[in-house]
């Protein structure tokens, strides 16, 4: 990866219309302390209420917004149109449920930095967001698909997310059981009742889990990182890319 950018500190305003979706992708940006989220908005009246009436300072560095529901293509354009004016070295992502190719080039239009498919991020949004702030425009595998002509029409250098790192000593047992202690916070004895399984069991699988995944990732984070941290970044970080296309390093807050 080109850049891990461990001591990002990006403020993060979130606006999905889907509650459930909404509360999930928070939950994910709070495991990584790169970014924090500042306001999560439900409708885009919440969000311009809110930004219209934050100080300067506490304006948010990144947007992420469900584009599915803002409206079509000319609303969504107008939209991050407006919010880029507003605040000039703002990045916005848009996150979808469906690859539709207009929504798709009205963003790319309109100077958004990524578009991505949530079946396709999932848990790794937050690394997305860090990844975006090395390129011009990130996208999800469907999305480089359909965008193709769109994006060589604007002329706008797409990369595709990089898959997610391997750990090839992790076994589906193990993942399972880091995934339910760590990214989704359940209690050890919760989660061995999940997988049938004793306490004494899954506690041996989240510590061999957590040297697994430190044997095969050798970025440096910060000393006061929780196990519980560095696991969670590490489960959700991509693997290298080194022929991915130089950076041009857009301007962007954080």
């Amino acid at each position: 990866m080109k850049s891990a950018h461990i001591n990002a500190n990006l403020k993060v305003l979130l606006l999905d219309t889907d509650y459930y979706s909404l509360q999930a992708v928070n939950s994910y940006l709070a495991w990584d302390r790169r970014t924090r989220v500042t306001y999560m908005a439900e409708s885009v009246e919440d969000m311009w209420a809110y930004l219209q009436k934050t100080p300067l300072a506490e304006l948010p560095d990144v947007v992420v917004l469900d584009a599915d529901h803002m409206g079509g293509a000319v609303l969504l354009q107008q939209h991050l149109e407006r919010l880029r004016q507003y605040i000039p070295r703002l990045m916005v992502i848009c996150l979808a449920q469906m690859s539709d190719p207009q929504l798709v080039e009205a963003a790319a239009a309109a100077g958004a930095r990524g578009y991505l498919l949530k079946n396709e991020v999932r848990l790794h949004i937050a690394w997305a967001i860090v990844y975006a702030l090395d390129y011009p425009f990130i996208a999800t595998r469907s999305i480089t698909r359909i965008g193709e002509r769109a994006f060589q029409r604007l002329h706008i250098q797409t990369v595709t997310l990089p898959p997610r790192r391997q750990y090839p000593e992790l076994t589906e047992r193990i993942r399972q059981a880091i995934e339910l202690c760590v990214v989704k916070g359940m209690p050890a004895q919760l989660a061995a009742d999940e997988m049938g399984i004793s306490l004494h069991t899954i506690r041996s699988y989240i510590k061999e889990g957590y040297r697994i995944l430190e044997a095969y990732d050798e970025t440096e984070y910060p000393d006061n990182m929780s196990p519980q941290e560095r696991a969670f970044m590490r489960l959700t970080s991509f693997e290298e890319k080194d022929e991915l296309p130089p950076p041009d390093r857009p301007e962007t807050g954080g």
